[in-house]
């Protein structure tokens, strides 16, 4: 069985932490022990974690993939997105989580953060069990 979440950006950029979203889609999804996987069907889009108890490291991963991909550098794709394409490459599509008891067993410190890297939009993230 698949459950969608939507996340609804503001930015043009941001790390949105949906965590609890993707712990209730697991308890809907009555997932005792196995694999949650995350998928983003977007091309300008990704899925990561990292931590989340302090919001500064998402501002310094965004700082870092601006660097790291400009906005301003000679792209041939026309549409002006392609630093977008690029850092939704270099992060990926996807996550696995490994759950036990019916719980994400992610890290004292772990987050789950969908990416936006050409928003503000209306997103969708696939959770499906995998048992």
């Amino acid at each position: 069985m698949t459950k969608v979440v939507t996340v609804k950006t503001a930015s043009k950029t941001e790390l949105i932490d949906i965590t609890q979203e993707v712990r209730k889609a697991v308890r809907s999804l009555n997932i005792t022990d196995g694999i949650c996987m995350l998928y983003v069907p977007h091309t300008t889009a990704a899925i990561t974690i990292n931590e989340s108890a302090d919001p500064s490291v998402k501002f310094d991963i965004l700082m870092v993939l601006n660097q790291v991909v400009p906005w301003d550098a000679n792209y041939r794709h026309l549409e002006g997105n392609s630093p977008a394409h690029v850092k939704a490459t270099l992060i990926g599509p996807s996550e696995l989580i490994p759950v036990e008891g019916g719980e994400l067993r992610l890290g004292t410190w772990q987050g789950i953060f969908f990416c936006e890297f050409d928003g503000p939009r209306t997103r969708k993230v696939y959770i499906r069990s995998l048992e």
